[in-house]
């Protein structure tokens, strides 16, 4: 089985060298068939040549390298408006927006949690802002974690600050 991390050391420069942005990638193996799903951006926004043509140079990276030995399915999207975050300088840029994280493992008797970005710290921890509570989450602790996009004006206030 693939790892992630060296997907993203193979996939990365192919991106970047296209001249996108990699904002990430998901690979989920699932028995004998695995999808691997590839989020790129620019600062034009993403079409769907944009996508077509990263994931041709991706496939045939895929082909000659064979990190993954199972069948696979290849998505390559932009990250959309509930884009996952991944590094801490994405989390950086949502500063004051609400997101949804899922830990790795419980903190506190719960994994998921809802609510505003306060902070990211140089120690790459980001602060969230939950039901009255500010947690701080070290970014490694964080499996899964996405923008909850806005349908009704800015995010909610953090009190005091």
């Amino acid at each position: 089985m693939a790892r992630k991390d060296d997907l993203v050391e193979l996939i990365r420069p192919v991106v970047e060298g296209l001249g996108y942005i990699f904002w990430g990638l998901d690979y989920l193996s699932q028995g004998h068939r695995s999808l691997l799903r590839i989020f790129i951006d620019s600062e034009d926004g993403v079409t769907i040549d944009d996508c077509e043509k990263v994931s041709r140079q991706i496939s045939g990276i895929l082909d000659v390298e064979d990190p993954i030995k199972n069948e696979y399915t290849l998505e390559v999207s932009s990250p959309g408006w509930d884009r996952p975050l991944y590094e801490p300088w994405q989390y950086r840029q949502y500063v004051g927006e609400t997101i949804s994280l899922r830990l790795s493992a419980p903190f506190e008797g719960r994994r998921k949690y809802k609510g505003v970005l306060t902070c990211v710290e140089d120690t790459d921890e980001i602060g969230l802002y939950v039901d009255g509570e500010e947690y701080v989450f070290p970014v490694e602790w964080i499996e899964k974690a996405n923008i909850v996009p806005r349908t009704d004006g800015p995010a909610t206030e953090v009190s005091g600050k």
